[in-house]
């Protein structure tokens, strides 16, 4: 039984710890980097947060396309184009990130951090 449990242990960490790591084809940017970039035109910005986290403050030029509904509005970004995903401490924007790796996009930034990190 102890080998069992030592399996299943190492199972748990190896996910836990895939799961924090990013994902591949995944660019990882941090809000000082971003700064220098938000005057390029060819990028869609988009913000995964909640449209109540929106309208309580945002960054001029994102999109609010909310996680829970990315899925389902896909068809408003261009998966030929560069996709830049923020949400409140960047933990959401990765989840965002793996979902636009998953439906075909391949130049995906996520923004590490978050908005919390913007000054």
């Amino acid at each position: 039984m102890s080998i069992i449990f030592y399996i299943l242990l190492a199972l748990f960490v190896f996910i836990a710890i895939k799961n924090m790591l990013p994902a591949a084809g995944i660019r990882n940017t941090t809000a000082a980097e971003l700064k220098k970039e938000m005057r390029k035109k060819d990028k869609q910005w988009i913000d995964v947060r909640t449209p109540a986290e929106f309208k309580a403050g945002h960054i001029n030029g994102f999109k609010n396309i909310p996680l829970q509904q990315l899925s389902a509005r896909m068809n408003e970004l261009d998966s030929k184009k560069e996709v830049v995903v923020m949400c409140q401490s960047g933990m959401r924007s990765q989840k965002a990130a793996r979902l636009l790796k998953k439906k075909g996009f391949t130049n995906i930034t996520n923004v590490a951090g978050g908005i919390s990190t913007w000054n």
